[in-house]
């Protein structure tokens, strides 16, 4: 009984561990079927044109599908312009040292090297035309090495097969993709509204003091990750367009602004743990205008209203932000909806008189405001991106981070991938060491823009070594009885769709690509011959060694470290940071944010293993400084519209210049915006015009922003040690404001 029971126990996981193969569904039964079908296609084809390597045909296939079709339409182009280069990389390297080896392959490895590292500043397909121009200029050289006579022949041989899989793999999916425009369409609408939805849900959290609000702030950093990825390849499915795409990423910029901004007025809604009757109000009316915002988003016709009451609630907190404010001597339910027209009337009745708000309330206006300023430039940038706009010329380039290190990293391991296959060919003389350079080459190029290629490279291992596997009992068992192509695509297509399968689930998409991709090119297929079986162990021998090298490398030569590779990003950070501070050319928002959102996506891939409670601590200190970047940009911004009074802008430009050289973990920094907030509100006083005294609202508010993180994020912030997760849970008393001398400041008002 005890042992039936534990075969009943591990049932379960068995067959969730073969789901993708039992339980497939649908659209991965569809995926593999039509890339099936391509490849198929692509074989017969390349058999009928009598090509060398016909094999290279299907395996073109499998490499650029992908679920999507705009995936797959990115990758296909990318392909064939990374094919071309690195073809023509390949001509001129023969061309430029002929039958000098050791000089052949260290330029090889240069060039692969180059070609890796350069891939690491470009994000999606660009990095994978690259990698490619980078291990086709090795497969076409090192094919070519025996006789260099035929390098030419060789590179338009390669480029034709790149080329003949990816009309066959486009051809086939467009069959099996009608209305591809329309949906691209539809699907990039749904899209930015499931964000919009997702982000106006978050800071109705916020608003309310919800103990997880600011969990699901950082959770939706993630969700607009992804977003960014769908939005480039739907553009691609759009076909001919105006800039729907251009307004999308502005739109998406505009959202991780405006979740960013949020942390900040959570900090504030920490800090004024007051009642603030007014403020109340009004944030009562922007809940029930979030609360709506899902059911009234979905409806086009109502999108002009949403904007007007938008603009209404916008105006509110312009006129409550003000240092003076008129209010109505008798009783009002809800003064916060007074209009224009009844301000004017009311001030000739003389039934108004000025008041002067408290300070603490008037930046929380001002925070609130400019939070509905960012979701409204979020809702206008979603509009043009769902409708076509005559004479429009608008462009939004997302900005990447660019990290030259792991650059430096990437290209160093491919070079030194050549150089060791090289010598292991040159000792031995192996006759398909060749052969195993390009495909190690293969290997290495695919990986190495991953910032953990260690876990990718096993997992291709896993794919060749299934695939090796296959192919064994497909050469030797099946294809010997078969004699024409058709019978030969019925034994194909089972192993192929096993592959597909594979790839269409997340969990084995990286063994199932390495499976699909290799596979084919294990089995020997040719008009003229059967593989036998020296060149079926010799040449596929010569393949998983390459792949089980490729694993070696990147263990042993610069190996990756999660924790290492946190502390590098996080001192990155810091030192940009710095640099947001420094006098001179005002950053831009978009650049600082888009950089926070690439490096939150690297700390989420690194997680791996590590505890769950340091992914969050590292996760939370990302995004306060993050939005503590967002407050100095628009401290800068503020001190370069000169409203400000040199009394107010030194203290300020303290703060800056502390920020730009700290010591003792921005302890001085702190405790110079702590000053420079008790000095702004001592200047907060009628003897200034409402412009300066607004701007000094907008400076306090900054700068209470950048004090609470200062304090509360120290040991982040630290770049000189590792971050371990601790952190001060609440603010320093310093940090709190003082009611009493608020009273003061405002007692000559």
């Amino acid at each position: 009984m005890a042992n039936s029971g534990a075969s009943t126990s591990l049932l379960p996981k068995r067959r969730s561990l073969l789901s993708w193969l039992l339980q497939p569904d649908f659209k991965a039964v569809v995926f593999a079927f039509r890339t099936t079908m391509a490849a198929c296609l692509a074989l017969g084809v390349a058999l009928w044109m009598e090509l060398d390597s016909p094999a290279w045909a299907a395996m073109t296939v499998w490499s650029v599908a992908q679920l999507t079709r705009g995936e797959s339409l990115s990758k296909a182009r990318w392909r064939i312009v990374g094919t071309l280069i690195g073809s023509t990389a390949g001509i001129g390297l023969h061309a430029l040292v002929p039958q000098a080896p050791w000089l052949f392959f260290p330029l090889l490895a240069i060039w692969v090297g180059v070609c890796s590292g350069l891939a690491t500043f470009v994000s999606n397909f660009r990095a994978y035309a690259l990698v490619l121009a980078g291990y086709t200029c090795a497969i076409v050289a090192t094919d070519a090495a025996p006789d260099g006579n035929h390098v030419f022949m060789i590179a338009v041989s390669r480029g034709s097969y790149i080329i003949l899989g990816v009309i066959c793999e486009t051809l086939v999916a467009f069959v099996f993709s009608p209305n591809q425009i329309l949906l691209a369409h539809r699907a990039l609408k749904q899209t930015l509204q499931s964000a919009l939805i997702v982000a106006t849900t978050t800071l109705a959290s916020i608003l309310r003091r919800g103990t997880a609000a600011e969990n699901m702030a950082r959770q939706q950093f993630g969700t607009m990750l992804r977003i960014a990825d769908r939005i480039e390849f739907a553009e691609i499915e759009m076909g001919p367009h105006g800039h729907e795409g251009d307004h999308a990423r502005a739109a998406l910029a505009a959202i991780s602004v405006l979740l960013a901004r949020g942390f900040g007025i959570a900090s504030q809604l920490h800090l004024f743990a007051r009642h603030h009757s007014d403020y109340q109000t009004v944030a009562d009316e922007v809940l029930n205008f979030l609360d709506a915002f899902p059911k009234v988003i979905s409806d086009e016709s109502l999108l002009p209203d949403l904007l007007s009451e938008l603009q209404h609630l916008r105006d509110i907190c312009r006129q409550y932000a003000a240092p003076h404010r008129l209010s109505p001597t008798h009783l009002v339910s809800h003064p916060s909806e007074l209009t224009s027209d009844e301000v004017a009337r009311m001030k000739a009745e003389n039934t108004t008189e000025t008041t002067v708000p408290e300070l603490d309330e008037r930046v929380l206006f001002v925070s609130l405001g400019e939070l509905l300023g960012d979701l409204e430039r979020a809702i206008l940038e979603y509009y043009a991106s769902t409708h076509l706009i005559r004479g429009d010329h608008f462009h939004f380039q997302r900005q990447t981070h660019r990290d030259s290190r792991l650059a430096l990293n990437n290209g160093v391991r491919a070079s030194m991938a050549v150089i060791l296959t090289a010598l292991i060919y040159e000792v031995t003389a192996w006759t398909e060491g060749f052969h195993f350079i390009g495909i190690a080459s293969l290997c290495v190029g695919l990986y190495a823009t991953q910032e953990n290629p260690v876990l990718g490279t096993l997992n291709f291992l896993r794919g060749v070594v299934t695939g090796y596997v296959v192919a064994f009992f497909l050469v030797f068992l099946f294809m010997p009885i078969v004699k024409v192509y058709e019978p030969l695509i019925l034994i194909l297509s089972c192993a192929m769709m096993i592959g597909g399968l594979a790839k269409a689930h997340a969990a084995t998409a990286a063994w199932g690509a390495a499976y699909s991709l290799l596979m084919p090119s294990m089995l020997g297929l040719s008009n003229h011959h059967v593989m036998n079986e020296m060149q079926f162990f010799n040449g596929n021998m010569a393949t998983v060694l390459a792949a089980a090298l490729a694993v070696i490398i990147f263990r042993t030569i610069l190996p990756f470290s999660a924790a290492s590779e946190r502390f590098r990003l996080r001192k990155g950070m810091l030192r940009e940071l710095r640099h947001l501070a420094q006098p001179g050319r005002l950053p831009s928002i978009n650049a600082w944010v888009a950089h926070g959102m690439d490096r939150f996506s690297c700390i989420l891939r690194h997680a791996g293993n590590t505890p769950p409670q340091i992914i969050e601590a590292f996760i939370r200190g990302t995004l306060a400084t993050l939005t503590l970047g967002l407050n100095i940009i628009r401290l800068r911004t503020l001190m370069d519209r000169e409203y400000l009074p040199e009394s107010a802008r030194r203290p300020i430009a303290l703060v800056l210049h502390y920020i730009e050289f700290p010591t003792r973990r921005y302890a001085q920094a702190a405790q110079a915006a702590t000053m420079a907030i008790r000095r702004l509100r001592e200047m907060d006083t009628p003897s200034h015009d409402i412009i300066t005294r607004l701007e000094i609202t907008r400076a306090i508010t900054y700068l209470m922003i950048i004090a609470h993180i200062l304090r509360t994020n120290r040991n982040f912030l630290d770049p000189t040690k590792p971050f371990t997760g601790e952190e001060l849970s609440t603010p320093s008393p310093a940090d709190k404001p003082a009611p009493g001398k608020i009273q003061a400041a405002q007692q000559p008002g």
